[in-house]
């Protein structure tokens, strides 16, 4: 058996808040529509900070920086990911259209797109929607995305956890998105 020591902190070259904030970032903007779980938030800002998550759009309930319990799970994320708080997610909507960005519900919806089958391009840039934890991304949002996209599932359960879901999803766009880059 092959012995594994674990990297310590220092070992791992992350970047600084400051250096984080200079670095090109993914095309990439993740939005909270009605996120009430502060847990949940602190994830996201988590998760968007590992994959260079352009800025995270809070709508609505969603709280917003500085929380001391969103700073439990998001470890000061917080402070590294630019985001930007709107009353109406639609608004939010609006705003991306009008930036040039494809805005992505996920969401189970008639003629979603797995995720697995999704194929990004390169020069475009894209907004995921996260939704409630109870209700999912409002049908008034997905009504005013561009598609939607589904992570296929096999037990019993009908949705994840919108933290999990984030997670799979940031994974699969960072991936694509950062294979673009490494292709140039």
């Amino acid at each position: 058996m092959s012995e594994h020591r674990k990297l310590k902190i220092t070992e791992m070259n992350r970047l600084t808040v400051e250096e984080f904030k200079e670095t090109d970032k993914l095309p990439l903007i993740v939005v909270l529509d009605e996120v009430r779980s502060l847990h949940n938030i602190g994830a996201v800002f988590r998760t968007a900070d590992a994959f260079l998550v352009n800025k995270i759009y809070l709508c609505g309930i969603t709280a917003t920086p500085p929380n001391a319990e969103m700073h439990k799970t998001a470890l000061g994320a917080e402070n590294s990911v630019d985001w930007k708080y709107f009353g109406k997610t639609e608004d939010a909507v609006e705003e991306l259209h009008n930036e040039g960005y494809t805005v992505l519900s996920i969401e189970q919806c008639e003629g979603s797109t797995m995720l697995g089958e999704i194929n990004l391009e390169k020069d475009k840039k894209y907004a995921i929607i996260m939704g409630n934890e109870v209700k999912g991304v409002k049908q008034e949002v997905v009504n005013i995305s561009d598609g939607c996209i589904e992570i296929p599932q096999y037990g019993t359960k009908h949705s994840l956890n919108v933290s999990v879901t984030a997670g799979i999803v940031l994974w699969e766009f960072a991936n694509k998105m950062i294979s673009f880059r490494s292709n140039c």
